[in-house]
Protein backbone atom coordinates (compact mmCIF):
# COMPACT_ATOMS: atom_id res chain seq x y z
CA UNK A 1 0.00 0.00 0.00
CA UNK A 2 1.07 3.59 -0.49
CA UNK A 3 0.09 6.91 0.93
CA UNK A 4 0.72 8.97 -2.18
CA UNK A 5 1.42 12.69 -2.50
CA UNK A 6 0.57 14.64 -5.65
CA UNK A 7 3.91 15.97 -6.73
CA UNK A 8 2.78 17.29 -10.08
CA UNK A 9 5.00 15.04 -12.17
CA UNK A 10 4.35 11.85 -13.98
CA UNK A 11 5.05 8.35 -12.71
CA UNK A 12 6.91 5.89 -14.93
CA UNK A 13 4.94 3.42 -16.95
CA UNK A 14 6.73 0.21 -16.06
CA UNK A 15 5.84 -0.14 -12.40
CA UNK A 16 5.17 -3.72 -11.34
CA UNK A 17 5.46 -5.99 -8.36
CA UNK A 18 8.87 -7.33 -9.19
CA UNK A 19 10.94 -4.25 -8.48
CA UNK A 20 11.28 -1.46 -5.98
CA UNK A 21 9.64 0.98 -8.33
CA UNK A 22 12.89 2.77 -9.04
CA UNK A 23 13.64 4.01 -12.51
CA UNK A 24 16.98 5.43 -13.51
CA UNK A 25 16.26 8.84 -14.97
CA UNK A 26 19.81 10.18 -15.36
CA UNK A 27 20.35 13.10 -13.02
CA UNK A 28 16.83 12.87 -11.60
CA UNK A 29 16.10 9.27 -10.75
CA UNK A 30 12.42 9.05 -9.96
CA UNK A 31 10.17 6.85 -7.86
CA UNK A 32 7.07 5.01 -8.99
CA UNK A 33 4.30 3.94 -6.62
CA UNK A 34 5.83 1.73 -3.93
CA UNK A 35 4.99 0.25 -0.56
CA UNK A 36 7.64 2.51 0.98
CA UNK A 37 5.41 5.52 0.70
CA UNK A 38 6.65 8.76 2.23
CA UNK A 39 10.09 7.64 3.38
CA UNK A 40 10.82 6.35 -0.12
CA UNK A 41 10.06 9.75 -1.63
CA UNK A 42 12.11 11.58 1.01
CA UNK A 43 15.05 9.30 0.25
CA UNK A 44 14.87 10.33 -3.40
CA UNK A 45 14.32 14.07 -3.09
CA UNK A 46 15.75 15.33 0.19
CA UNK A 47 19.12 17.01 0.14
CA UNK A 48 21.85 14.35 -0.33
CA UNK A 49 23.35 15.49 2.94
CA UNK A 50 20.21 14.58 4.90
CA UNK A 51 18.55 11.95 2.69
CA UNK A 52 19.33 8.93 4.82
CA UNK A 53 18.51 10.54 8.16
CA UNK A 54 15.29 12.23 7.05
CA UNK A 55 13.97 9.18 5.23
CA UNK A 56 14.69 7.02 8.29
CA UNK A 57 12.79 9.41 10.59
CA UNK A 58 9.96 9.64 8.08
CA UNK A 59 9.79 5.86 7.88
CA UNK A 60 9.42 5.49 11.63
CA UNK A 61 6.75 8.21 11.75
CA UNK A 62 4.82 6.44 9.01
CA UNK A 63 5.21 2.91 10.38
CA UNK A 64 4.16 3.84 13.92
CA UNK A 65 1.45 6.16 12.63
CA UNK A 66 -0.19 3.35 10.66
CA UNK A 67 0.22 0.98 13.60
CA UNK A 68 -1.77 3.45 15.69
CA UNK A 69 -4.28 3.84 12.85
CA UNK A 70 -5.09 0.14 12.85
CA UNK A 71 -5.51 0.16 16.62
CA UNK A 72 -7.79 3.20 16.33
CA UNK A 73 -10.03 1.85 13.59
CA UNK A 74 -10.52 -1.54 15.26
CA UNK A 75 -11.30 0.20 18.56
CA UNK A 76 -13.79 2.44 16.75
CA UNK A 77 -15.55 -0.58 15.26
CA UNK A 78 -15.65 -2.35 18.60
CA UNK A 79 -17.07 0.61 20.51
CA UNK A 80 -19.52 1.30 17.67
CA UNK A 81 -20.97 -2.17 18.19
CA UNK A 82 -21.21 -1.30 21.89
CA UNK A 83 -23.06 1.86 20.88
CA UNK A 84 -25.56 -0.20 18.94
CA UNK A 85 -26.25 -2.33 22.02
CA UNK A 86 -26.59 0.72 24.25
CA UNK A 87 -28.98 2.42 21.80
CA UNK A 88 -31.15 -0.68 21.60
CA UNK A 89 -31.17 -1.67 25.28
CA UNK A 90 -31.52 0.77 28.15
CA UNK A 91 -30.55 -1.96 30.61
CA UNK A 92 -27.13 -2.48 29.04
CA UNK A 93 -24.21 -1.06 30.99
CA UNK A 94 -21.17 -0.55 28.74
CA UNK A 95 -17.92 -1.83 30.19
CA UNK A 96 -14.46 -1.02 28.87
CA UNK A 97 -13.52 -4.67 28.64
CA UNK A 98 -16.52 -5.27 26.38
CA UNK A 99 -15.07 -2.77 23.92
CA UNK A 100 -11.66 -4.41 24.18
CA UNK A 101 -13.04 -7.86 23.35
CA UNK A 102 -14.95 -6.44 20.38
CA UNK A 103 -11.74 -4.73 19.27
CA UNK A 104 -10.02 -8.11 19.43
CA UNK A 105 -12.74 -9.59 17.21
CA UNK A 106 -12.38 -6.90 14.51
CA UNK A 107 -8.58 -7.14 14.57
CA UNK A 108 -8.60 -10.92 14.22
CA UNK A 109 -11.20 -10.78 11.42
CA UNK A 110 -9.02 -8.28 9.56
CA UNK A 111 -6.01 -10.54 10.03
CA UNK A 112 -7.86 -13.58 8.68
CA UNK A 113 -8.92 -11.70 5.55
CA UNK A 114 -5.43 -10.28 5.02
CA UNK A 115 -3.84 -13.73 5.22
CA UNK A 116 -6.01 -16.76 4.51
CA UNK A 117 -8.61 -14.87 2.47
CA UNK A 118 -6.24 -12.39 0.81
CA UNK A 119 -7.21 -13.70 -2.62
CA UNK A 120 -10.71 -12.35 -2.02
CA UNK A 121 -9.56 -8.78 -1.40
CA UNK A 122 -10.38 -7.61 -4.97
CA UNK A 123 -13.93 -8.93 -4.56
CA UNK A 124 -14.13 -7.25 -1.17
CA UNK A 125 -13.11 -3.95 -2.72
CA UNK A 126 -15.98 -4.33 -5.18
CA UNK A 127 -18.36 -5.00 -2.29
CA UNK A 128 -17.10 -1.90 -0.50
CA UNK A 129 -17.85 0.22 -3.56
CA UNK A 130 -21.37 -1.19 -3.83
CA UNK A 131 -22.12 -0.63 -0.14
CA UNK A 132 -20.57 2.82 -0.29
CA UNK A 133 -22.63 4.04 -3.25
CA UNK A 134 -25.93 2.33 -2.50
CA UNK A 135 -25.52 3.00 1.21
CA UNK A 136 -25.51 6.70 0.35
CA UNK A 137 -29.00 6.46 -1.13
CA UNK A 138 -30.16 4.05 1.58
CA UNK A 139 -29.25 6.73 4.13
CA UNK A 140 -30.33 9.85 2.28
CA UNK A 141 -33.82 8.74 1.26
CA UNK A 142 -35.15 7.64 4.71
CA UNK A 143 -33.73 10.72 6.41
CA UNK A 144 -35.33 13.14 3.93
CA UNK A 145 -38.65 11.26 3.84
CA UNK A 146 -39.10 10.53 7.54
CA UNK A 147 -37.06 13.21 9.32
CA UNK A 148 -38.50 16.48 10.56
CA UNK A 149 -36.76 19.22 8.59
CA UNK A 150 -35.04 22.19 10.21
CA UNK A 151 -35.34 25.52 8.45
CA UNK A 152 -32.50 26.73 6.24
CA UNK A 153 -31.71 29.67 8.52
CA UNK A 154 -31.03 27.32 11.41
CA UNK A 155 -28.79 25.05 9.32
CA UNK A 156 -26.73 27.74 7.62
CA UNK A 157 -26.64 30.64 10.06
CA UNK A 158 -26.72 29.18 13.59
CA UNK A 159 -23.47 27.89 15.10
CA UNK A 160 -22.83 26.14 18.40
CA UNK A 161 -19.53 26.41 20.24
CA UNK A 162 -20.18 23.47 22.57
CA UNK A 163 -16.49 23.10 23.46
CA UNK A 164 -16.46 26.68 24.80
CA UNK A 165 -13.51 27.91 22.78
CA UNK A 166 -12.85 31.69 23.05
CA UNK A 167 -14.33 32.31 19.61
CA UNK A 168 -16.15 30.44 16.87
CA UNK A 169 -13.30 30.71 14.37
CA UNK A 170 -10.94 28.85 16.69
CA UNK A 171 -13.63 26.23 17.33
CA UNK A 172 -13.94 25.63 13.58
CA UNK A 173 -10.16 25.30 13.15
CA UNK A 174 -9.86 22.85 16.04
CA UNK A 175 -12.71 20.82 14.58
CA UNK A 176 -10.99 20.21 11.27
CA UNK A 177 -11.22 16.63 10.05
CA UNK A 178 -7.95 15.28 8.70
CA UNK A 179 -8.73 12.48 6.23
CA UNK A 180 -5.91 10.10 5.33
CA UNK A 181 -6.20 7.99 2.23
CA UNK A 182 -4.41 4.79 1.34
CA UNK A 183 -4.14 3.29 -2.10
CA UNK A 184 -2.88 -0.06 -3.30
CA UNK A 185 0.36 0.48 -5.22
CA UNK A 186 2.86 -2.33 -5.78
CA UNK A 187 0.03 -4.86 -5.95
CA UNK A 188 -1.84 -2.95 -8.68
CA UNK A 189 -1.03 -3.50 -12.32
CA UNK A 190 -0.12 -0.30 -14.12
CA UNK A 191 -0.06 1.51 -10.76
CA UNK A 192 1.62 4.63 -12.13
CA UNK A 193 -1.52 5.44 -14.13
CA UNK A 194 -4.31 3.87 -12.06
CA UNK A 195 -3.37 5.08 -8.56
CA UNK A 196 -3.34 8.84 -9.38
CA UNK A 197 -6.68 8.59 -11.15
CA UNK A 198 -8.09 6.64 -8.20
CA UNK A 199 -7.05 9.55 -6.00
CA UNK A 200 -8.81 12.02 -8.28
CA UNK A 201 -11.97 9.90 -8.43
CA UNK A 202 -11.93 9.37 -4.65
CA UNK A 203 -11.70 13.10 -3.93
CA UNK A 204 -14.48 13.99 -6.38
CA UNK A 205 -16.90 11.19 -5.48
CA UNK A 206 -16.39 11.17 -1.72
CA UNK A 207 -16.25 14.95 -1.52
CA UNK A 208 -19.59 15.26 -3.31
CA UNK A 209 -21.32 12.46 -1.41
CA UNK A 210 -19.90 13.63 1.90
CA UNK A 211 -21.17 17.18 1.40
CA UNK A 212 -24.68 15.96 0.51
CA UNK A 213 -24.77 13.65 3.54
CA UNK A 214 -23.61 16.52 5.77
CA UNK A 215 -26.42 18.79 4.56
CA UNK A 216 -28.94 15.98 5.04
CA UNK A 217 -27.62 15.31 8.53
CA UNK A 218 -27.90 18.96 9.56
CA UNK A 219 -31.44 19.32 8.25
CA UNK A 220 -32.79 16.15 9.88
CA UNK A 221 -30.81 15.51 13.07
CA UNK A 222 -33.30 17.15 15.44
CA UNK A 223 -32.39 18.71 18.78
CA UNK A 224 -28.64 19.23 18.92
CA UNK A 225 -28.39 18.64 22.68
CA UNK A 226 -29.86 15.14 22.44
CA UNK A 227 -27.41 14.43 19.64
CA UNK A 228 -24.40 15.68 21.59
CA UNK A 229 -25.43 13.75 24.71
CA UNK A 230 -26.06 10.47 22.92
CA UNK A 231 -26.53 7.47 25.27
CA UNK A 232 -24.68 5.32 22.74
CA UNK A 233 -21.68 7.64 22.77
CA UNK A 234 -22.08 8.25 19.02
CA UNK A 235 -23.89 11.43 18.00
CA UNK A 236 -24.85 10.21 14.54
CA UNK A 237 -26.82 7.27 16.01
CA UNK A 238 -28.98 9.69 18.03
CA UNK A 239 -29.38 11.89 14.95
CA UNK A 240 -30.64 8.91 12.98
CA UNK A 241 -32.98 7.98 15.82
CA UNK A 242 -34.36 11.51 15.99
CA UNK A 243 -35.05 11.49 12.26
CA UNK A 244 -36.50 7.99 12.01
CA UNK A 245 -38.20 7.76 15.40
CA UNK A 246 -36.87 4.25 15.87
CA UNK A 247 -33.80 2.81 17.54
CA UNK A 248 -33.92 -0.20 15.24
CA UNK A 249 -34.06 1.97 12.14
CA UNK A 250 -31.17 4.09 13.41
CA UNK A 251 -29.06 1.00 14.07
CA UNK A 252 -29.94 -0.32 10.62
CA UNK A 253 -28.61 2.81 8.93
CA UNK A 254 -25.62 2.99 11.24
CA UNK A 255 -24.77 -0.61 10.36
CA UNK A 256 -23.82 0.57 6.89
CA UNK A 257 -21.17 2.77 8.48
CA UNK A 258 -19.98 -0.13 10.62
CA UNK A 259 -19.57 -2.31 7.51
CA UNK A 260 -17.49 0.37 5.82
CA UNK A 261 -15.40 0.91 8.96
CA UNK A 262 -14.66 -2.81 9.21
CA UNK A 263 -13.63 -2.79 5.56
CA UNK A 264 -11.43 0.22 6.36
CA UNK A 265 -9.80 -1.78 9.16
CA UNK A 266 -9.01 -4.55 6.69
CA UNK A 267 -7.50 -2.03 4.27
CA UNK A 268 -5.51 -0.23 6.97
CA UNK A 269 -4.03 -3.53 8.15
CA UNK A 270 -2.88 -4.17 4.59
CA UNK A 271 -1.41 -0.64 4.47
CA UNK A 272 0.37 -0.98 7.79
CA UNK A 273 1.80 -4.42 7.08
CA UNK A 274 3.13 -3.34 3.65
CA UNK A 275 4.66 -0.21 5.17
CA UNK A 276 6.36 -2.31 7.85
CA UNK A 277 7.47 -4.84 5.24
CA UNK A 278 8.96 -2.15 2.99
CA UNK A 279 10.82 -0.46 5.85
CA UNK A 280 12.21 -3.81 6.98
CA UNK A 281 13.18 -4.60 3.38
CA UNK A 282 15.56 -1.64 3.62
CA UNK A 283 17.03 -2.97 6.90
CA UNK A 284 15.51 -0.15 8.95
CA UNK A 285 13.88 -2.21 11.68
CA UNK A 286 15.27 -4.51 14.35
CA UNK A 287 14.85 -8.09 13.15
CA UNK A 288 14.35 -6.72 9.63
CA UNK A 289 14.83 -10.11 7.99
CA UNK A 290 11.86 -11.52 9.93
CA UNK A 291 9.60 -8.54 9.15
CA UNK A 292 10.61 -8.56 5.48
CA UNK A 293 9.81 -12.24 5.04
CA UNK A 294 7.30 -12.82 2.24
CA UNK A 295 5.18 -15.97 2.14
CA UNK A 296 6.38 -17.78 -1.03
CA UNK A 297 2.90 -19.04 -1.95
CA UNK A 298 0.59 -16.15 -1.11
CA UNK A 299 3.16 -13.38 -1.70
CA UNK A 300 1.91 -11.75 1.49
CA UNK A 301 4.14 -10.37 4.29
CA UNK A 302 2.46 -12.59 6.87
CA UNK A 303 4.93 -11.78 9.64
CA UNK A 304 4.28 -8.05 9.26
CA UNK A 305 0.51 -8.66 9.28
CA UNK A 306 0.68 -10.79 12.43
CA UNK A 307 2.98 -8.31 14.19
CA UNK A 308 0.61 -5.42 13.45
CA UNK A 309 -2.29 -7.41 14.87
CA UNK A 310 -0.39 -8.36 18.03
CA UNK A 311 0.52 -4.70 18.61
CA UNK A 312 -3.14 -3.73 18.30
CA UNK A 313 -4.25 -6.48 20.67
CA UNK A 314 -1.73 -5.35 23.27
CA UNK A 315 -2.64 -1.68 22.87
CA UNK A 316 -6.35 -2.42 23.21
CA UNK A 317 -5.67 -3.94 26.63
CA UNK A 318 -4.82 -0.42 27.80
CA UNK A 319 -8.48 0.47 27.33
CA UNK A 320 -9.47 -1.89 30.15
CA UNK A 321 -7.62 0.33 32.59
CA UNK A 322 -8.15 3.71 30.92
CA UNK A 323 -9.81 4.73 27.67
CA UNK A 324 -8.02 8.08 27.89
CA UNK A 325 -4.62 6.34 28.00
CA UNK A 326 -5.54 4.27 24.96
CA UNK A 327 -6.71 7.36 23.07
CA UNK A 328 -3.43 9.08 23.91
CA UNK A 329 -1.51 6.31 22.15
CA UNK A 330 -3.97 6.11 19.26
CA UNK A 331 -3.72 9.87 18.75
CA UNK A 332 -0.28 9.26 17.27
CA UNK A 333 -1.97 8.54 13.91
CA UNK A 334 -2.76 12.00 12.59
CA UNK A 335 0.23 13.90 13.95
CA UNK A 336 2.91 11.43 12.88
CA UNK A 337 1.47 10.86 9.41
CA UNK A 338 1.07 14.59 8.81
CA UNK A 339 4.69 15.11 9.85
CA UNK A 340 5.79 12.43 7.41
CA UNK A 341 3.88 14.14 4.59
CA UNK A 342 5.30 17.53 5.50
CA UNK A 343 8.86 16.19 5.27
CA UNK A 344 8.01 14.41 2.04
CA UNK A 345 6.42 17.34 0.21
CA UNK A 346 9.00 19.76 1.60
CA UNK A 347 11.81 17.60 0.23
CA UNK A 348 10.21 17.52 -3.17
CA UNK A 349 9.70 21.31 -3.26
CA UNK A 350 13.35 21.81 -2.32
CA UNK A 351 14.46 19.53 -5.17
CA UNK A 352 12.22 21.32 -7.68
CA UNK A 353 13.59 24.69 -6.60
CA UNK A 354 17.03 23.45 -7.60
CA UNK A 355 15.70 23.32 -11.18
CA UNK A 356 16.99 19.80 -11.68
CA UNK A 357 15.07 18.27 -14.61
CA UNK A 358 12.67 15.48 -13.80
CA UNK A 359 11.82 12.71 -16.27
CA UNK A 360 8.32 12.60 -17.64
CA UNK A 361 6.04 9.71 -17.01
CA UNK A 362 2.34 8.93 -17.25
CA UNK A 363 0.61 11.35 -14.87
CA UNK A 364 1.31 15.05 -14.51
CA UNK A 365 -0.33 18.11 -13.03
CA UNK A 366 1.73 20.22 -15.40
CA UNK A 367 2.26 23.84 -14.44
CA UNK A 368 -0.08 23.42 -11.48
CA UNK A 369 2.22 20.87 -9.85
CA UNK A 370 4.48 23.26 -7.99
CA UNK A 371 1.68 25.57 -6.72
CA UNK A 372 -0.21 22.53 -5.43
CA UNK A 373 2.95 21.28 -3.70
CA UNK A 374 3.46 24.64 -2.01
CA UNK A 375 -0.19 24.93 -0.98
CA UNK A 376 -0.21 21.38 0.40
CA UNK A 377 2.99 22.00 2.37
CA UNK A 378 1.79 25.19 4.05
CA UNK A 379 -1.71 23.85 4.66
CA UNK A 380 -0.32 20.76 6.41
CA UNK A 381 2.01 22.93 8.51
CA UNK A 382 -1.04 25.01 9.46
CA UNK A 383 -3.39 22.07 10.05
CA UNK A 384 -1.03 19.96 12.11
CA UNK A 385 -1.01 22.62 14.82
CA UNK A 386 -4.70 22.06 15.44
CA UNK A 387 -4.41 18.29 15.47
CA UNK A 388 -2.60 18.71 18.79
CA UNK A 389 -5.41 20.78 20.35
CA UNK A 390 -7.74 19.17 22.92
CA UNK A 391 -11.42 18.73 22.07
CA UNK A 392 -12.53 21.24 24.69
CA UNK A 393 -11.20 24.58 25.88
CA UNK A 394 -11.51 23.81 29.60
CA UNK A 395 -9.18 20.85 29.53
CA UNK A 396 -8.52 18.28 32.23
CA UNK A 397 -5.80 15.62 32.33
CA UNK A 398 -8.36 13.07 31.11
CA UNK A 399 -9.58 15.22 28.19
CA UNK A 400 -6.14 16.52 27.23
CA UNK A 401 -4.89 15.67 23.74
CA UNK A 402 -1.57 13.98 24.47
CA UNK A 403 -0.65 13.43 20.83
CA UNK A 404 2.02 16.14 20.92
CA UNK A 405 3.78 14.21 23.70
CA UNK A 406 3.41 10.88 21.89
CA UNK A 407 4.75 12.36 18.63
CA UNK A 408 7.67 13.89 20.48
CA UNK A 409 8.51 10.53 22.04
CA UNK A 410 8.33 8.85 18.62
CA UNK A 411 10.69 11.40 17.06
CA UNK A 412 13.20 11.08 19.91
CA UNK A 413 12.96 7.29 19.69
CA UNK A 414 13.53 7.39 15.92
CA UNK A 415 16.60 9.61 16.30
CA UNK A 416 18.10 7.37 18.98
CA UNK A 417 17.28 4.29 16.92
CA UNK A 418 18.99 5.86 13.91
CA UNK A 419 22.15 6.57 15.87
CA UNK A 420 22.25 3.06 17.35
CA UNK A 421 20.96 0.93 14.50
CA UNK A 422 19.84 2.76 11.38
CA UNK A 423 23.03 4.67 10.66
CA UNK A 424 24.87 1.40 10.19
CA UNK A 425 22.31 -0.91 8.63
CA UNK A 426 19.62 1.20 6.96
CA UNK A 427 19.75 1.10 3.17
CA UNK A 428 17.88 4.18 1.96
CA UNK A 429 15.94 3.52 -1.28
CA UNK A 430 18.07 6.07 -3.11
CA UNK A 431 21.04 3.70 -2.79
CA UNK A 432 19.30 1.24 -5.13
CA UNK A 433 19.17 3.94 -7.78
CA UNK A 434 22.83 4.76 -7.31
CA UNK A 435 23.75 1.10 -7.68
CA UNK A 436 21.78 0.94 -10.94
CA UNK A 437 23.52 3.97 -12.46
Amino acid sequence: MIKMIWHGWESPSNSNTSNLGLVNGGRGAMVSPTSGGQYHWVSEYASPRFQKFLSYITGWLSVLGWQAAFASITFLCGTLIQGFIAANSESYTPERWHGTLLTFAIALLSTFINTYAAGQLPSLEGLILIVHVFGFFATMIPLWVMGEKADAATVFTEFTNAAEWPNLGLAVLVGQITPIFSFLAEEIQDASRIVPWCMVATAIINGTLGFLILITYLFTMGDIQTVLNAPSGFAFISAYQNALGSAGGAIGLASLILILEVCSAISILATCSRQTFAFARDNALPFSRWFANMNPKSKIPVNAVVFTTVVTLLLSLINIGSTEAFNAVASLTVGSLYLSYIICVGSFIARRLQSEPLPRGRFSLGKFGMPINVFAFFYMCFAIVFTFFPNKYNVTPASMNWSILICGVVIIFAIVQYMIHGKKTYEAPVTHVKKAE
